[in-house]
């Protein structure tokens, strides 16, 4: 198989904005670099025995991304290797069955990219740079192409994720056991355990915006609430409520290639299927997705949750969007706000006669806003 990596060359404030910027765009995984040393609050709830060795921190950061290339004849590309079984090509999904017969409904499989597709991702990539410098440091915003015919890159990080301690969570990968020394508080239930594999998906607990989200549930998930995670990547913060007492998640997700991890971490934490469900498309003017949740809870959600990006929050903020989701009472648990754009989220629900702000709370440069219905 042949890859086309593309690095953009940016600064570690503005790496996370790039990462994201990339996922909705359809870039399906990201890799960082960057020589950001761990502080003391980074690695009091990691469980790794020895950190790396990094060079002194410049504020540089190198995002990269992969993507497969499509050959013209609409076949993935292969490299000419010899000892390679040709005859063995990856399956693909066909309505959840693949050509062999084999029930793979939920295997991930590479999306495929023409060049012209590269093409027009390279130049929207690059005007949204641009327009990202209005509000925050890019940097060089050079972005380099290279080709490799190696995968493993897709699997490296798997090292780099570890159990992490947030609260009351113990937010793990399922290849990872649960660290010795919680082993008691886990099985005594002091600890919510929850398992996550991202996939191509945003989110593993290891964010701030994530942990922002993750204490907010914690602190204000009543038993038997229902919740609408608007943007829920992963699955984590709509299994974080029902870990933590809700009866019920109805999640919204833009990419329909986050089911497949999305359905793989609701199994692994033994989450009933009824419990969590999933509706793909937008709740911000798709008019069937919007009926669609409605339908979920037509009296208003009791916990409604986005970790989106600023400027998403905002038009959720303001009336008649997420207000028209959430009952009276009802909390909006809202993060992924970097600090340069509090003011204009803020705004947004000073606006809005039907919110009325209960907390704001920050961690590094991402901040956290949580907003009671009135």
């Amino acid at each position: 198989m042949k890859w086309k990596k593309y690095t953009i060359y940016t600064t570690t404030e503005a790496e996370d904005l790039v990462s994201l910027m990339l996922n909705e765009n359809g870039v399906e995984g990201v890799q960082i670099e960057n020589n950001v040393p761990l502080s003391e609050a980074d690695t009091k709830g990691m469980f790794i025995d020895i950190l790396p060795e990094i060079g002194e921190d410049d504020g540089r950061s190198r995002v990269s991304f992969f993507l497969h290339l499509k050959e013209e004849d609409g076949r993935e590309s292969t490299v000419q290797d010899p000892d390679a079984d040709h005859g063995m090509q990856a399956a693909q999904v066909q309505g959840g069955v693949t050509a062999d017969g084999e029930d793979r409904s939920y295997t991930i499989t590479d999306r495929l990219w023409t060049e012209e597709e590269i093409s027009d991702l390279l130049q929207t990539v690059r005007a949204e740079l641009e327009e990202m410098r209005a509000y925050a440091n890019v940097g060089d915003g050079r972005i380099e192409e290279g080709t490799t015919e190696d995968t493993d890159w897709r699997d490296n990080w798997k090292q780099y994720f570890k159990p992490i301690l947030i609260g009351n969570y113990l937010v793990k990968p399922s290849w990872e056991p649960v660290p010795e020394e919680l082993g008691p508080r886990a099985q005594a239930g002091e600890l919510k355990v929850i398992e996550i594999d991202p996939g191509t998906a945003f989110g593993t607990g290891s964010h701030e915006t994530t942990q922002l989200c993750l204490e907010s549930i914690e602190e204000f998930t009543k038993t038997g609430d229902s919740v609408l995670d608007i943007g829920t990547g992963s699955g984590i913060l709509g299994i974080a409520a029902l870990k933590t007492g809700a009866g019920r998640v109805t999640a919204t997700e833009l990419d329909e290639m986050c089911a497949p991890s999305i359905h793989d971490n609701v199994g692994f934490n033994e989450i009933p299927e009824d419990a969590f469900h999933l509706i793909i498309g937008n709740v911000l003017g798709d008019t069937d997705v919007i009926r669609r949740v409605h339908d979920r809870a037509p009296e208003g959600f009791d916990l409604v949750i986005a970790n989106i990006l600023a400027p998403v929050i905002v038009m959720l903020a303001a009336e008649g969007a997420a207000d028209a989701f959430c009952r009276k009472g009802g909390i909006f648990i809202t993060s992924g706000i970097i600090d340069t754009k509090l003011s204009e989220v803020k705004a947004a629900f000073e606006a809005n006669p039907n919110w009325k702000i209960r907390r704001i709370k920050g961690k590094g440069e991402w901040t956290s806003v949580v907003a009671e219905r009135i």
